[in-house]
């Protein structure tokens, strides 16, 4: 399972990590519905999964225990840390 996994670029700790940052962040937003939180906790996973490598890189991180930390604030983040990375990086090539 962790091949597979691994085969369709999901690194299980990243993907955790993010999880748990996102179920953070919906504890906090009271208002929103069930819907709105289950697209919430999918995007900070799926953020922290595919960011993080990303950041590590650019932030030069050697230390594993360094990358879910930065996973779990990108989780945390989630859509919001897309959408920035979004405008700061693609509005460029505009």
């Amino acid at each position: 399972m962790k091949e597979f996994l691994m085969g369709i670029g999901i690194n299980i700790g990243l993907a955790v990590s993010g999880f748990f940052g996102s179920l953070l962040l919906v504890g906090q937003q009271k208002e929103q519905n069930i819907r709105e939180q289950i697209v919430s906790i999918i995007g900070g996973t799926m953020s922290a999964n595919y960011l993080t490598p990303i950041a590590i890189d650019t932030l030069n991180l050697s230390s594993e225990s360094l990358h879910f930390g930065v996973a779990f604030v990108i989780g945390f983040g989630g859509l919001k840390v897309v959408e920035y990375l979004y405008n700061k990086w693609f509005n460029k090539i505009k």
